[in-house]
């Protein structure tokens, strides 16, 4: 199957493989035939629709079940992404992975490449309003980058005056159409052929702030491992934005906390700051077109909405170690309303689609198939649990208590407090409130089926400009 038909199935695949396993869960669990002395209770819904219910837990057998199946389901993710991360480190095919461990280590053996230096590339489209934080939180860093460029793609406002002002260098991007990721092609084109073995070249969304001691902590590794290719940036969120703000908030504490538990092994090299070796850039370009897809001598493919998720497939494509470092954290702007949210995650979820179109199922990717499968399941998951919900309240004359599911309820309340413990007392009494988080998932959710079915019929993607306010307008009351 062709790459372009593929991806425009990709969508259909997934929503047939999670409707599949849930079908075969309910088939399993419905075999269990409850006993004649267990016969459920019967409710009316507005007076006209009769339901059924059952006041008893599940069956020892059932609840078992669904454990060893989820069990069973995390380990073999968990054992395949190891072993293909294992045959990555140790492989010495310079063809099918240029950046494996093994063959960078080996073409470096004994040679000096110079002491390592720091550029920073911001790409910038009128990003007069944050620009000058962004630039305030480089320039603070203990270790300070060597060279500083922002690249403006087609501003109409005072950004390139703001950085100039600023001392840093100005890179503004010609005739260019494809946004972000065309403009820093075109900046790379120029800095790369310039950078040796030891440099480093670090790409900072324009509405990031790195936190002290990023580059302290990130540099170093590159110097002590000679087989690292790129260094993610863990990012937590700006305060304000009310209710919508602490949920994105929360969120993005959880991920860090996931990203910590496996030990800095990163699911996407963060847009918000990630660093690079060149060697690692123009391995890419060098194989565009040809083992992985994109415009040969293209860093970044113009044709991805998410161009960070699909240079770190890339990347990995090619063999490389990559990580996120606890130590290596970024304050990244949030979205300020439910527009802006819908805009941006609808664009994630369709780019983390495409990207798996166009790559198609190989041992890279299985790990980004697992996450999307499971993001679909969670779906069926969650709108099932808040729909009987609904119906037992609508139905019953009196409020039913059911042991088992307030236990498992609790437990669940217990987990979401938990790993927003260190967001402060507003990120704790979001989570026991439990279920705004739980509409704000069902939002998410609802994201997660529209990509789905826009991928599905073929519907064009666009890529959108998220606005940002003036420091002056977040002060002043609306």
């Amino acid at each position: 199957m062709g790459g372009k038909q593929f991806g425009r199935t990709v969508g259909a695949v997934i929503a047939a493989t999670v409707a599949g396993a849930a079908a075969l869960l309910w088939f399993a669990v419905a075999a269990g035939s409850p006993e004649k002395a267990d016969a459920p209770t019967e409710g009316i819904l507005f007076g006209v629709w009769e339901i059924l219910y059952d006041t008893k837990a599940p069956s020892l057998r059932i609840v078992l079940a669904a454990m060893a199946i989820a069990l069973l389901f995390a380990v073999g993710i968990a054992l395949v992404e190891q072993r293909i991360s294992n045959r990555s480190r140790r492989s010495a095919d310079s063809l099918t992975a240029p950046l494996a461990p093994k063959i960078l280590m080996a073409s470096t053996c004994g040679v000096y490449a110079g002491p390592v230096t720091v550029t920073v590339l911001i790409p910038a489209h009128n990003e007069e309003a944050s620009l000058p934080s962004t630039i305030a939180s480089l320039l603070a860093q203990s270790h300070r980058p060597e060279r500083l460029i922002v690249v403006a793609d087609n501003c109409t406002d005072s950004t390139v005056a703001l950085a100039r002002q600023a001392g840093v260098e100005v890179f503004e991007s010609v005739g260019n159409t494809q946004k972000k990721a065309g403009a820093l092609n075109q900046a790379l084109k120029n800095v790369l052929p310039h950078q040796g073995h030891n440099d480093l070249v670090m790409v900072v969304d324009a509405d990031t702030r790195l936190d002290d001691g990023f580059l302290e902590a990130a540099v170093p590794r590159f110097t002590n491992d000679r087989a690292l290719i790129a260094v993610g940036g863990l990012f937590h969120g700006e305060e304000g934005h009310g209710l919508i703000g602490q949920f994105q908030r929360n969120e993005y504490i959880r991920y860090s906390r996931e990203i910590a538990r496996r030990r800095g092994r990163v699911f996407v090299l963060t847009g918000t700051a990630s660093i690079f070796r060149p060697v690692a850039l123009r391995t890419v370009a060098q194989n565009r077109g040809a083992t992985i897809p994109g415009t040969p001598g293209d860093v970044y493919d113009t044709a991805a909405l998410t161009e960070d998720n699909e240079l770190t497939i890339a990347l990995k494509s090619l063999g490389a170690l990559i990580i996120s470092p606890l130590q290596c954290s970024v304050v990244t702007e949030l979205m300020p309303s439910w527009k802006t949210l819908w805009a941006q995650r609808l664009r994630w979820q369709r780019g983390a689609l495409e990207n798996l179109g166009a790559y198609g199922i190989t041992p890279q990717t299985l790990r980004y198939w697992a996450q999307q499968l499971g993001i679909g399941y969670s779906v069926i998951a969650l709108s099932t649990y808040l729909l009987l919900i609904f119906l037992m309240v609508f139905s019953l004359d009196n409020w039913v208590w059911f042991p088992f599911w307030l236990g498992l309820g609790l437990l669940f309340s217990a987990e979401r407090v938990i790993t927003v413990w260190h967001g402060g007392w507003r990120a704790r009494f979001l989570a026991a409130a439990l279920l705004p988080e739980l509409f704000f998932d069902m939002f998410l959710n609802i994201v997660y089926i529209k990509g789905i079915i826009d991928i599905s019929l073929g519907r064009q993607a666009n890529w959108k400009h998220v606005p940002h306010r003036q420091p002056d307008d977040i002060l002043q009351p609306s």
